[in-house]
């Protein structure tokens, strides 16, 4: 029987990203997870309908943009996977990519542009076939969920690009 992924590996914005992925976050960054007011977790819902954090990426808004980051997976808890389940999150592009895509299709109407700031080549790749592109600034994606001209485009990646690193 095939995995229904949206049932299995739903991706939400919660209000308290600390009660839900604080462990998660701490983990990755030995850090506490932002006061940012936008948090998104992509959850595993196992047999018995229990929610597990499985990706955590929080969001701030700075004017028409949305800033990305604080990106991490529980990779302990996707080890642990039913086999049916890893190849069904695996056909999602895992669950980063999954919980970015899902991302974008919540903030979609809420901006007018969402970027994310990276070094890691892997997490660069994921992000650009999750629908991101380069900037033409070192470590800046953007993703423009409508059409844009030019010119608002260039305006808003000089925006995110003077922020630096976030």
């Amino acid at each position: 029987m095939a995995i229904d992924i949206e049932a299995r590996f739903p991706v939400e914005e919660v209000a308290d990203g600390a009660a839900l992925a604080g462990d998660l976050f701490r983990r990755r960054y030995r850090l506490e997870i932002p006061d940012f007011p936008l948090h998104v977790v992509g959850f595993w819902v196992d047999d018995d309908g229990r929610r597990h954090p499985a990706c955590y990426i929080h969001w701030s808004r700075d004017g028409d943009i949305l800033l990305g980051g604080g990106a991490c997976s529980d990779d302990r808890l996707l080890r642990r996977l039913p086999a049916d389940h890893r190849q069904a999150l695996r056909g999602a592009g895992g669950i980063y990519r999954h919980t970015l895509v899902r991302s974008l299709a919540l903030y979609a109407d809420r901006c007018e542009a969402l970027f994310g700031y990276s070094g890691d080549p892997l997490a660069i790749r994921e992000t650009c076939a999750a629908g991101f592109e380069a900037t033409g600034h070192p470590h800046l994606l953007v993703h423009f969920p409508r059409p844009l001209p030019a010119a608002r485009r260039q305006a808003l990646i000089a925006q995110a690009h003077a922020i630096g690193p976030f």
